[in-house]
């Protein structure tokens, strides 16, 4: 398995109103005092609250990205909101991804999905900004070419092992 080089920030899946973190996990919250832990009758189907409540609540995938420059096999890897403002029509596509489980929660993203952009690896980390899903995943032209930093040797052009995304800013 190659080295992860530049991971996807959605690797903990799309972070939503549901307190999951990574794998799936609920995390864990402090109750406040005198806050029962015990929760009666709290199956959504059979609650009228929960059956509405979930209607209107949107998920958001994380994209992280490093806004400083890192040199990797020579080349940067830097990418900010500033260079996505500064591309054609402020879209650009998600390259790079070689961490097979950021791979698999890039697939898993949907058109039209929204995600943060997330400043990471500088002076103060978060999120920078808001972008969406506008192409399908497709091959990653980096995996075949020899100089990139992402370049798989292993990698087919008859069968591509790593895809990437195109994401606009909004």
């Amino acid at each position: 398995m190659p080295k992860p080089r530049k991971r996807l920030a959605g690797a903990a899946g799309p972070a939503g109103p549901d307190n999951k973190g990574p794998a799936g996990k609920r995390t864990k919250t402090k109750n406040p005092v005198g806050a029962s832990a015990t929760l009666g009758n709290s199956s959504p189907e059979k609650t009228s609250a929960s059956k509405n409540c979930g209607k209107n609540l949107s998920s958001y995938w994380l994209m992280k990205s490093e806004p400083k420059s890192r040199l990797e096999k020579g080349v940067d890897v830097k990418f900010s909101l500033e260079d996505l403002k500064a591309q054609p029509k402020q879209k650009a596509c998600w390259d790079g991804v070689s961490n097979y489980q950021a791979w698999n929660f890039l697939r898993a993203m949907q058109l039209e999905q929204e995600a943060f952009f997330y400043h990471s690896n500088c002076k103060e980390p978060g999120i920078a900004g808001l972008v969406k899903i506008v192409k399908a995943a497709y091959p990653d032209h980096n995996q075949f070419e020899k100089n990139n930093p992402h370049y798989d040797p292993s990698s087919k052009e008859d069968n591509p092992k790593w895809s990437m995304r195109s994401l606009i800013l909004f």
